[in-house]
């Protein structure tokens, strides 16, 4: 089976980082929330974005989904610069939001929303195929196939969440909290379908409060402390940085 391919504008380098953030600040009205950002996601890469709560972490995430404008700085995506661009232009340029269970039709069946995002990507001939895909990578949804998708559990819609991506195959993959109030066998699926997705070639910037679960996928990590980097390194590295950071705050 071939597989789809990533609808990115004719400027795109094949060579460029999957994403890169350079300088990047960003506000909720009069609230400053992230402060001249910088960091990178490379081809086919997976890098974890670490902090405590209110660090920053999914407001990074908004930003490069295009869901809240950057008040300064650069978002580009695979060397083109997308600043300001809404969420569906960048879905357009390969960036995919996953997010607990957000981009679940309810009233649609499982089968529904699947096969509703597999042909408007693919088209209908070829549904039968990524039904069988998505179905033997999480077994949960072919025996929820009939039920509707806002009665599912927050796992199994961040699963069918997961499932759509699998179509899709995006240039960069933006996983926010998937592990949230997951039971451990969930959080195994999910981790095991995040590096499923990785190894078709899709870079994955995945926002994480489990250090020890997203490190153990991740190549690199990066640390927000207050809106800004204070990290960016290895993930063996980014173990020691937390940790460090645990320690000071506990010494406060």
């Amino acid at each position: 089976m071939t597989a789809p391919v990533t609808e990115v504008g004719a400027e795109t380098t094949s060579a460029a980082p999957a994403l890169s953030l350079d300088g990047v600040s960003a506000a909720y009205g009069a609230y400053r929330a992230l402060f001249d950002v910088s960091f990178g996601v490379g081809a086919g890469e997976v890098v974890a974005l670490l902090g405590s709560n209110g660090a920053g972490k999914s407001t990074v995430a908004r930003v490069v989904t295009g869901l809240l404008p950057a008040s300064a700085g650069r978002v580009l995506v695979d060397g083109v610069d997308r600043t300001g661009q809404p969420a569906h232009q960048l879905a357009r340029a390969g960036v995919v939001h996953v997010v607990e269970g957000r981009g679940v039709f309810s009233r649609l069946s499982v089968e529904e929303n699947l096969v509703l995002a597999f042909s408007q990507r693919t088209g209908r001939r070829q549904v039968p195929a990524w039904l069988e895909q998505a179905y033997e990578a999480f077994p949960i949804l072919a025996r929820r196939r009939t039920q509707k998708g806002g009665t599912l559990s927050g796992g199994e819609q961040r699963m069918l969440s997961l499932a759509k991506a699998l179509v899709v195959q995006p240039r960069l993959l933006v996983a926010d909290e998937l592990s949230l109030g997951l039971a451990p066998s969930v959080i195994d699926v999910v981790y095991e379908n995040l590096r499923r997705i990785n190894a078709a070639g899709t870079a994955v910037l995945v926002v994480e409060q489990h250090v020890d679960r997203v490190l153990g996928l991740a190549t690199r990590g990066v640390v927000l402390e207050h809106g800004s980097v204070v990290f960016d390194g290895s993930a063996e590295d980014a173990v020691g940085a937390v940790e460090q950071r645990l320690a000071a705050a506990r010494s406060l």
